[in-house]
């Protein structure tokens, strides 16, 4: 017998909101959604969960994160981008153990999760993020890192991805459940700076043969644009420095990724601050997909995408936090916020980025940027029932008289109320149910009293 949940409003984002709406859930799909009347016709003898004055939606869908840096959260302070990610590498290699990395995972996890987030697409060099996800009971791509900027560490790099890819897939099997079907495996050549050009065209061909989804940070700085132009920027010393040998292709990323390959993979191009018009091209005939991360370009001083560019030559797009060594939050809803302000604020144009498309951009385009867009991000019969709801009650929201409006320019992940994937509520609005958050938070202190004192 279906359940059914009811709300002053439901946002399907792929047809107009409904007042005074319901989504009834059977199993892990949804069988209706719409008038809440119509549904208690269709289902008289089903069970009722009504959530009063607020709004449900589809879960949210971050398309870019590291869910073992949380722990980092606010320590990466640093002026520049390499000596940030100086301070990434340095404090992850001399100051995690392997439970360090799955407490903080988890912590993500119970973020993302007290946000409305049923789906993340998490970027990871460790087995940590994962293990998480498994636990969570969220939806999921874990898109393997694997590095080597040295040519002849290409082979090298590319075994021990196969072998953490391996190992990945074994650990989901041992799993059990619905694991194998929630989360699916990629793979993750981490940056131009970080991967040779020998390693990005065997990775590519390693996707391609094994049929693996493609995750890759691009065009992300004017350093590393420096780096592909010239030799030059923090990214060319560095790699100097360190007896690296760096043959610039004296183009941009997305140029020099389609030389390589990469492009035939059509990846997940992270970031693309620094695309140009006929790079926005590249990525659109290539079928290439953009996460889209506005506030970790902001706060690292790397510029805004341009979004809307990418839009309208028909890439799909997502909205990802990035971690929160470098947002300081996974609340997609403050994300979505931002995205809107920025780009109305740097085109000085009040009319783009609307709320209407917030909400599709962290819900079913970015199911679209995933692959997933037939399975999760509305509220549609036959769809697997990935939903959330936001209390839309209190003195800040109120009044209001479009909900989309008041979910975008006036919400936050505080007034998530319900979190559910497949059917089964993660977050009920007064706890989590997959996680112990006291046991996770009590950890988290622990590593931060023994690594960070004072």
């Amino acid at each position: 017998m279906p359940t059914i949940f009811s709300a002053s409003w439901i946002l399907p984002i792929t047809s107009p909101p409904i007042k005074d709406g319901a989504v009834a859930i059977d199993g892990d799909r949804i069988v209706a959604a719409g008038a809440l009347a119509e549904i208690r016709n269709l289902f008289p003898q089903s069970p009722l969960k009504d959530l009063g004055e607020a709004a449900i939606l589809p879960g949210l869908i971050n398309v870019h994160s590291h869910l073992e840096l949380t722990i980092f959260r606010g320590r990466l302070e640093e002026p520049t981008f390499p000596q940030w990610i100086g301070e990434l590498v340095r404090l992850k290699a001399e100051s995690l153990n392997d439970d360090d990395l799955l407490a903080s995972a988890r912590l993500g996890c119970v973020e993302a999760i007290r946000a409305g987030v049923t789906t993340l697409a998490d970027t990871s060099s460790v087995a940590a993020p994962l293990a998480a996800l498994i636990e969570s009971g969220q939806r999921g791509v874990i898109f393997q890192e694997c590095f080597g900027p040295r040519d002849e560490q290409a082979e090298g790099s590319l075994a021990e991805l196969q072998s953490k890819l391996d190992a990945h897939a074994e650990r989901l099997v041992k799993a059990g459940g619905d694991a194998q079907s929630r989360i699916r495996l990629g793979l993750s050549p981490h940056a131009p700076y970080s991967v040779s050009a020998r390693l990005y065209e065997r990775a590519a061909r390693f996707a391609l043969d094994h049929k693996l989804d493609v995750a890759i940070h691009a065009a992300e700085s004017a350093d590393e644009a420096a780096l592909l132009r010239d030799g030059g920027g923090a990214f060319g010393n560095g790699l100097r420095r360190r007896g690296i040998h760096f043959d610039p292709p004296r183009c941009s990323t997305i140029k020099y990724f389609d030389q390589l390959g990469v492009m035939e993979t059509a990846p997940l191009l992270i970031h693309c601050v620094t695309v140009d018009e006929e790079d926005i091209g590249l990525i659109a005939s290539h079928k290439a997909r953009v996460a889209h991360c506005p506030k970790s370009n902001a706060k690292l001083g790397h510029g805004v995408a341009p979004l809307k560019e990418l839009q309208a030559a028909g890439v799909r797009v997502g909205l990802g936090t990035d971690s929160v060594g470098s947002n300081n939050t996974l609340d997609l809803i403050e994300e979505a916020r931002f995205c809107s302000l920025l780009h109305r604020a740097s085109r000085r144009d009040a009319s783009v980025c609307s709320a209407d498309e917030m909400l599709r951009l962290m819900t079913i385009d970015g199911a679209r940027a995933l692959g997933m867009e037939s399975q999760v991000g509305s509220l549609e019969a036959g769809k697997l029932a990935d939903l959330m709801a936001i209390d839309l009650s209190r003195a800040y929201h109120t009044p209001h008289y479009d909900p989309a409006a008041a979910i975008i320019f006036s919400c936050s992940a505080r007034d998530v109320v319900l979190t559910v994937v497949a059917g089964r509520a993660l977050y009920d609005g007064r706890q989590m149910v997959t996680l112990n958050e006291s046991e996770v938070m009590r950890q988290v202190a622990e590593i931060k009293a023994r690594l960070f004192p004072g």
